[in-house]
């Protein structure tokens, strides 16, 4: 017996809505906010205070479409994870708050995690 699609989509926006009413970031510790869709992976660190994208990583970026030719995959979330925590550094962003949205924490939103720490990243 399955889910129906509504019921699936209230609860992710309940999960989604859960999880942004403690993340909040600022702007020596902006959130890092990651967002899977069905082909891609994008990854933004935000300053909530001021609303703005101090920096970003996607699979979408051209020059990774073609090279790499990455998915929202495992792989593709660990590559994007390094990737992000490289942009950040680049901003002289050391440290995150990671918001993983409505997905729970494990798969490719721990694959994701994992890379950026390894990266240098503390959450």
């Amino acid at each position: 017996m399955s889910m129906r699609t509504e019921k699936k989509q209230h609860m992710a926006q309940k999960r989604r809505w859960r999880v942004r009413k403690k993340v909040m970031g600022s702007p020596d510790r902006p959130r890092m906010s990651v967002c899977f869709t069905e082909q891609h992976i994008y990854v933004q660190f935000i300053d909530d205070e001021q609303g703005r994208t101090l920096a970003a990583a996607s699979t979408r970026a051209p020059s990774l479409r073609e090279t790499e030719g990455l998915s929202a995959n495992v792989a593709g979330a660990t590559r994007i994870g390094q990737l992000a925590a490289e942009a950040a550094k680049a901003q002289g962003i050391q440290r995150v708050v990671f918001d993983r949205g409505p997905k729970q924490y494990h798969g490719k939103v721990k694959a994701l995690a994992d890379a950026a720490r390894e990266a240098g990243l503390q959450f």
